[in-house]
């Protein structure tokens, strides 16, 4: 114990720097200070900047002739994955991947042009993309929801969809969201990992689809004459198919009306056309047929004591 303390005691005495050895030590630096030799230190600033304009110069040579062969890289795969027919919205996702990856090695050339080491510049990437990534995490999820939709295909570029209380045709399929396209030309950013495990309707995986209308007639009118005129105003639409045949039938017994409901099979490409069409038929047509549309009615009674 008592060696333990001398030896902290050495230890702090030779912290304490007598006066005269402090005075020499700064005599020595303004000595080897004054004997520098500022047209060397001029000389090796202008090297430096010489030298580091040269890089830089070389690095923006780099940047714009290697931009411009990603440029005919990206075109090449392109019609490469044109020709081996590939889906739409695979083709979108991996030519996307391409740029980022392509991006990424020239911003390393580039790096390593301008005397960072290439082992550093990787260090420092991932680290950034261990901090991105635990900062978008989010982000990560809808990149893996993306890989998901391409591998498991619920929808394609071009399909009409319902997903997450949105509808329309997809335009694309990104890394992070899927882009559809609404019938009145509104332009809707889905995340991929919202939609990849939410419930999605695709109308386009068939390539027909059943029309259903539901007319409400009033009590008492005559139902097999209105079922006739409803198979007749149906079977006259020439994009109607034959089979499965259409079908009529009572819907329900509502309160005030009667609801008979008609089904047909048309193209999928026919869907609102024929629906459209057909509605105003029924509207214009039957009730020449006898047909009575009731609305809704209270009756209010009065009595007077």
């Amino acid at each position: 114990m008592l060696n333990f303390f001398l030896q902290t005691d050495q230890k702090v005495e030779n912290l304490i720097v007598p006066d005269s050895v402090q005075k020499a030590r700064f005599t020595q630096a303004v000595k080897d200070l004054a004997s520098i030799d500022i047209k060397d230190v001029w000389q090796q600033i202008a090297e430096w900047v010489i030298w580091t304009g040269i890089k830089i110069c070389i690095a923006l040579v780099v940047f714009y002739v290697g931009r411009w062969l990603l440029h005919k890289l990206f075109r090449v795969v392109e019609v490469f994955l044109s020709r081996r027919k590939l889906e739409l919205s695979l083709r979108s996702f991996a030519l996307t991947a391409t740029r980022v990856v392509g991006y990424a090695a020239l911003f390393i050339v580039i790096f390593n042009i301008l005397g960072f080491e290439s082992s550093a510049v990787l260090a420092i990437f991932a680290s950034m993309g261990l901090a991105i990534g635990m900062a978008l995490s989010g982000t990560l999820q809808n990149f893996a929801g993306g890989i998901m939709i391409l591998v498991l295909r619920p929808y394609r570029i071009g399909d009409y969809i319902e997903a997450q209380n949105m509808s329309g045709t997809v335009a694309d399929i990104r890394l992070f969201n899927t882009i559809i396209h609404t019938t009145d030309k509104k332009t809707i950013y889905i995340p991929n990992n919202a939609i990849s495990t939410s419930i999605i309707n695709n109308y386009s995986t068939s390539t027909t689809r059943r029309c259903s209308w539901k007319v409400s007639v009033a009590y008492g009118d005559d139902y097999d004459q209105i079922r006739e005129a409803m198979l007749n105003i149906i079977n006259r639409d020439g994009r109607v198919l034959k089979e499965p045949a259409v079908y009529v039938r009572i819907d329900a017994l509502a309160d005030s009306a009667v609801v008979i409901e008609a089904r047909a099979w048309v193209k999928n490409e026919d869907y609102w056309s024929v629906y459209d069409s057909v509605t105003e038929a029924f509207y214009k047509e039957l009730p020449q047929h006898g047909a009575n549309f009731p609305f809704p009615q209270l009756d209010v009674h009065l009595t007077k004591d």
